[in-house]
């Protein structure tokens, strides 16, 4: 059997950029090289010309995602230096067909991506039956932040067809490996390299997983386990710049500075100063919680302090975030718990009870339910919907990723500005 191929997916905006990356990538073992939507749709034709004449000892994939002028689109790529060309699977039949046709008459193969189908095994028979040369399980980012993989979907086509298989979508070291035994001969990575501070290296580990390829043992993680372990391994910035700059609380500071503070929401309203309620929700939390008070934003009295802080330690409640104000700050700060909160005074209210535990409270400007996702650092609080946990715990992932690279880049003597084209990319 021939050695799987790695195509490696320059998914960047910057051409110069992804020039740079594949030189790094190809170092470490990618065979193929595609011209990523994003690049092409950032630079056009030029992007494949380019990596043509960059590397004219590897195929160039174009990933032009064609919907319409199957004949147009295939003679562009065709005679900018592409091997391969991406149609969408779900194009009408006449598009494909045109594709196939332009493909055969200017030499070069036509990948179809099942992104979104509705039926992949069944439309991967009939794309085989239109002529095309390469069926491509792919799964979209956006689709992959909500939980649906790639290897489920090859695993869905794997024996339909005759032709080369590829997959793709969220892909690393150890989930090629995977794809490569459920039956991908052509495994496609993109941002796993592409994001990589080393990407030589990133890329020669996937090489290394895809030529032996084990399957390691499960984690064992249940969703809940998973969604706070990549909660943990992100920042609030990270979590912010995922979810379009929202969910970011007001004028908080960290009182312990460097802490952080990871896990759901036990919601507290009480009138200013009256610590009844806040400290009756850390026998209701449970460990890994954040117990988060609207002290109705006063902060001339507190409602709380060291010994509510120590009740939470000793119930392994993960933070506490307040809408007001913390007294003994100093006792708090050698313990080193996580408080977040406006100010600090002196002042203690009475614990008089008025208030609720877990109703839907505001804190900070933003909107809080039980059971929503709470993350606190050094750089503030955000609060994540329970709903979409899950999804903005990937999503954040993923700007750390991207963030990565960048900073490697600077590292190299760039700057900000220059790798972003800020100046290109100006809104006009």
């Amino acid at each position: 059997m021939k050695p799987p191929i790695l195509q490696v997916a320059l998914d960047v905006l910057e051409l110069s950029r992804a020039v740079q990356i594949a030189g790094e990538a190809v170092a470490g073992g990618a065979d193929w090289i595609e011209a990523g939507t994003p690049l092409i749709k950032s630079e056009g034709m030029d992007a494949v010309r380019t990596l043509h004449d960059r590397f004219p000892d590897h195929p160039i994939v174009a990933d032009m995602k064609i919907a319409d002028t199957g004949t147009i689109e295939v003679e562009m790529a065709a005679k900018a230096g592409a091997h391969i060309v991406c149609v969408l699977a779900d194009a009408d039949d006449a598009v494909i067909r045109e594709a196939v046709r332009a493909g055969q008459l200017y030499g070069v193969r036509i990948m179809a991506d099942l992104i979104n189908v509705a039926d992949p095994a069944a439309r991967a028979v009939e794309l085989e039956r239109l002529g095309v040369d390469i069926i491509n399980a792919h799964v979209g980012i956006d689709q992959q932040m909500i939980g649906k993989s790639s290897i489920e979907l090859l695993d869905r086509i794997a024996g339909s067809v005759s032709v080369p298989v590829a997959v793709a979508g969220g892909l690393d070291a150890d989930t090629a490996a995977e794809a490569v035994l459920h039956g991908a001969g052509i495994v496609i990575v993109g941002g796993w390299i592409v994001r990589s501070a080393d990407v030589a290296r990133s890329a020669q580990a996937v090489r290394d997983a895809v030529d032996s390829p084990t399957i390691p043992p499960p984690s064992g993680k249940s969703l809940e386990d998973e969604i706070r372990s990549i909660l943990e391994d992100v920042s609030t910035p990270n979590i912010s710049d995922a979810m379009h700059r929202k969910g970011a609380m007001r004028d908080l500071v960290s009182l312990c500075g460097d802490v952080k503070a990871v896990g759901r929401a036990v919601t507290v309203h009480t009138i200013a100063g009256d610590w009844a309620k806040p400290v009756e929700a850390i026998d209701v939390a449970a460990p890994g919680d954040v117990i988060v008070i609207n002290n109705d934003g006063a902060t001339h009295v507190a409602p709380w302090g060291e010994l509510a802080t120590r009740s939470c330690i000793n119930r392994g409640i993960s933070g506490v975030v307040i809408d007001g104000a913390v007294r003994d700050v100093d006792d708090i700060r050698k313990l080193g718990y996580p408080v977040f909160a406006k100010a600090a005074v002196p002042n203690a209210g009475e614990p008089k009870g008025f208030g609720e535990i877990n109703a839907e409270i505001m804190c900070c400007g933003v909107a809080v339910r039980a059971g929503d996702w709470i993350v606190g650092d050094e750089n503030g609080v955000v609060v994540i919907p329970k709903e979409r946990a899950y999804e903005i715990a990937r999503r954040a992932l993923e700007v750390r990723k991207t963030e990565e690279r960048i900073r490697e880049e600077i590292r190299r003597g760039s700057t900000l500005s220059a790798v972003s084209e800020l100046l290109k990319w100006e809104k006009k």
